[in-house]
């Protein structure tokens, strides 16, 4: 469990793939402190520790994850969203975000506005009926509200502190992000059969 808080930016090691699977080793600042079998958010997207360096960590990933998010478009120095996951006792300061990826959405536009910034990212069909004005939404592990939703439309208003300590700063339009919906729509769509 998670978050949504970016703990840290990390950038990419490498991405090798390897049979069945990939090895994606990111340069993360707090290396140093984490075990084998650790859970990170990378981008959003939980992962866990097979392999630490003073500087670094090492994660397998599957094929199907590479399939249905954005990490497969990752390259070496490419920035990171990096959050280990949540300790019992710990402050929940964004929502609660499971790091796992429903889909990929497309940042349709990312621009100054004042001492802002304008995020608007274009969601798929099926993830849209999950949003709500005002809502949450986790874009590469970034807990974010929605501030309007048009449609498959979200658009987002950044502070300056977000934009600096995340990988929005790095970000373009025509980007893919990672996307997970609030966990509680989730479950009411399931309920009511809309899932």
């Amino acid at each position: 469990m998670f978050t949504g808080l970016v703990e840290a930016c990390g950038s990419v090691r490498s991405l090798e793939t390897r049979g069945d699977q990939a090895r994606l080793s990111i340069a993360a600042p707090f290396a140093a402190e984490m075990s084998l079998g650790d859970s990170v958010a990378v981008n959003g997207c939980c992962l866990t520790a097979v392999a630490i360096d003073p500087v670094g960590v090492d994660f397998d990933v599957l094929m199907q994850t590479l399939k249905v998010t954005s990490l497969g478009d990752l390259e070496p120095g490419s920035p990171v969203n990096l959050e280990r996951a949540l300790l019992a006792g710990d402050r929940l300061g964004g929502h609660f975000v499971q790091g796992h990826i429903d889909d990929t959405g497309v940042i349709a536009r990312l621009e100054p506005h004042g001492q802002d910034h304008v995020l608007e990212v274009r969601l798929p069909e099926h993830l849209a009926p999950l949003c709500i004005d005002k809502g949450s939404l986790a874009i590469d592990g970034i807990s974010l509200t929605i501030a309007e939703l048009e449609g498959t439309l979200a658009r987002f208003w950044i502070i300056p502190h977000t934009f600096e300590q995340t990988n929005l700063h790095a970000r373009r339009a025509g980007d893919r992000v990672n996307l997970e919906a609030d966990l509680l729509a989730k479950h009411v769509a399931k309920l009511i059969g809309k899932a």
